[in-house]
């Protein structure tokens, strides 16, 4: 195949899919709206599972490039009530199932490993025009235009190839995390840095949780839970972080101040993440020359596995095109035939989880999942 495949969106998956179909010799280009890989910080941690995470990982050729980047110790997981005590203490076992690694530097390996130009940056799809045998017109912002055989949406939850293929839309379940950042913890916020240990902190009750990462460089990242309607979250100032900070942390009134001082004391604005999924079930029906992977083709809660999934996604779909590289279609059937099943599962386990999470029985019903 020497045609460049067409990918929308330099997130995990698309990435994944680039150096896969590049490791196997086969040309594609990356469209991506931000205008550098430095435009905006790429979130917080990630545990990269050895079940698929890894896995696309290793197809991709990056295996120590990532054991490089991995948070020693980071795996460590603790579960607390609203008043501070420790319920569950799992120290990191060192077994390398689920090592972490910040998001920003796993995407720096990846766009690393890339020739270079293959990440157009600053290119926002407005529009996508069929133009017939499987063939697509893509329209940028810029007013550039390209046409392309193979078309991948990686372009997330609000994906703008998407509708090719699927009226399906992200709807809200419910949930909303806010998300907050705490510098130089040991030193300036030691009661909450303890509360938290080494690895991944949840303080849980019935309908909210407070939620915290150790990151590398002393960092406490934080999402605050709340079951609430979006009529609340949207009533909130976001632009008065004071405000909004104040009305977030007045939800957990008597709780452990080293757990509240995960909102209060943030030194950045609270940032509200509404979730939205797709249905577990999302499928289409095969359409020559178009697919999607990620949360583009499987948006589900929060997890553990979106990033590890889009990475297998595409892996699995730089592998199918490369075994089938004169016949597009039938490496777009192969790919979907596992992606389909695979990502109803696990969107199936991500709902019951956040259920787990913020049940009647919080924390005890995520303490009895983990140690089942």
């Amino acid at each position: 195949m020497t045609t460049p495949v067409t990918i929308i969106g330099a997130g995990l998956g698309g990435l994944t899919l680039a150096r896969v179909l590049h490791v196997h010799g086969i040309p594609a280009t990356v469209y991506e709206a931000e205008p550098s890989a430095e435009a905006r910080t790429q979130g917080g941690r990630l545990d990269i599972h050895d079940h698929n995470g890894q896995l696309a990982l290793e197809a991709a050729g990056l295996t120590a490039e990532f054991r490089a980047i991995i948070h020693e110790g980071g795996e460590a997981t603790r579960a607390l009530d609203q008043h501070g005590k420790v319920l569950l203490d799992e120290p990191d076992d060192g077994n390398g199932g689920r090592p972490e690694v910040l998001r920003g530097d796993l995407r720096r390996i990846l766009v690393d490993s890339l020739p270079a130009g293959t990440v157009q940056w600053g290119k926002k799809l407005t529009g996508v025009t069929a133009l017939g045998d499987g063939q697509h017109e893509l329209t940028f912002m810029d007013g550039s235009t390209v046409s392309t055989e193979l078309l991948v949406g990686a372009d997330g939850a609000w994906s703008k190839v998407r509708p090719l293929l699927s009226d399906a839309k992200p709807e809200y379940v419910g949930t909303t995390f806010v998300e907050t950042y705490l510098h130089d913890a040991d030193e300036r916020h030691s009661a909450a840095a303890e509360a938290v240990g080494d690895g991944a902190m949840f303080a849980l009750a019935p309908g909210k949780g407070i939620s915290a990462h150790r990151e590398a460089g002393n960092i406490l990242h934080t999402y605050v839970q709340l079951n609430c309607p979006a009529e609340w979250i949207a009533g909130i100032d976001f632009t008065d972080a004071a405000a909004a900070t104040a009305r977030v942390a007045a939800e957990f009134d008597g709780w452990a101040p080293e757990l509240t001082a995960l909102i209060t004391d943030g030194e950045t604005a609270p940032v509200p993440r509404p979730i939205h999924t797709l249905p577990n079930r999302h499928r289409w029906d095969r359409l020559p020359g178009v697919t999607l992977l990620g949360d583009a083709a499987h948006l589900m809660p929060p997890s553990g596995e979106g990033a590890n999934l889009a990475m297998l996604d595409g892996a699995e779909l730089g592998q199918a095109v490369a075994a089938h590289p004169d016949d597009l279609e039938a490496a777009l059937t192969a790919y979907e035939e596992a992606m389909f099943p695979r990502s109803e599962s696990e969107a199936a386990d991500a709902h019951q989880l956040m259920a787990l999470c913020l049940d009647d029985r919080a924390p005890h019903s995520l303490i009895d999942f983990l140690t089942d």
